[in-house]
């Protein structure tokens, strides 16, 4: 009898063995991640192409915070969404958005262009130009690279020689006798004032139409210093408003 209970007992196991293998391979299924669902690039592109700014903000930034998109489609949505930021006003954001697309890829010439504009736009003026000569590096034949890095170029040079001499009048303060002039070397707006009516003065001079009328111009400037000179320190004399005035008579009442 031991023999015939032993192997019903050998039976047994056998006929439950695949419940035990299913019921392990269940739990086994449940304790694994559930998979991350895939995201259609589709619906970032149509709400890009149909400049719907709130369904790219939400469609595309689902593929910009999914890090198993492929590198193509966050690039693109990442531009995408820059865009919308850029027409609402918030650059510092399309900036943030153009700085991850090249990291994801850095020999993109263009978005070094925008976001240079971008830099320019917020007056952060020494990384406007960094990127557009990265630009340049990657493509020296990019016209607006090429025509941002110029004028921005210029316009630094412009503005470091006008804080070369910022806070200087036009004349040798060293040299200065009158209470007048030494009046507007103390104060930085006055010498300030002086230098862009000698400027505007000698521009207008070197324009006019012939010497006659140079000659006028030049008379003109002479009386506005004389009367400055002798009215200086008198009762009701206001020097910055007569200087302001001098200087919008140049220049024109549009300032130009």
């Amino acid at each position: 009898m031991q023999p015939c209970r032993f192997g019903a007992v050998i039976l047994a196991m056998l006929t439950a063995w695949p419940i035990l293998l299913a019921v392990e391979a269940h739990a086994v299924g449940a304790a694994e991640p559930a998979k991350e669902p895939v995201v259609d690039p589709a619906a970032c592109i149509a709400a890009s192409e149909a400049r719907d700014g709130d369904r790219v903000l939400t469609e595309c930034g689902a593929l910009i915070d999914n890090a198993k998109v492929p590198r193509n489609d966050r690039i693109n949505a990442l531009i995408a969404r820059a865009s919308i930021y850029i027409t609402r006003g918030e650059a510092n954001r399309a900036i943030a958005d153009y700085g991850v697309v090249l990291q994801l890829d850095p020999t993109l010439a263009d978005i070094f262009n925008a976001r240079g504009e971008l830099y320019r736009k917020t007056g952060d003026r020494p990384n406007a130009l960094a990127d557009f000569a990265s630009a340049l590096r990657l493509n020296p034949d990019h016209a607006s690279a090429r025509s941002n890095y110029h004028t921005l170029a210029i316009e630094l040079e412009r503005l470091g020689a006008q804080m070369a001499v910022a806070g200087r009048p036009s004349f040798n303060c060293a040299a200065a006798q009158r209470a007048v002039e030494k009046a507007i070397c103390a104060d930085p707006d006055l010498a300030n004032l002086d230098r862009e009516i000698d400027g505007s003065h000698a521009r207008a001079v070197r324009e006019a139409p012939g010497p006659a009328a140079a000659r006028a111009l030049q008379r003109e400037q002479d009386a506005f210093i004389a009367r400055r000179n002798a009215d200086f320190g008198r009762n009701g004399y206001d020097l910055k408003k007569a200087m302001q005035d001098r200087l919008r008579r140049l220049n024109g009442s549009d300032g130009y």
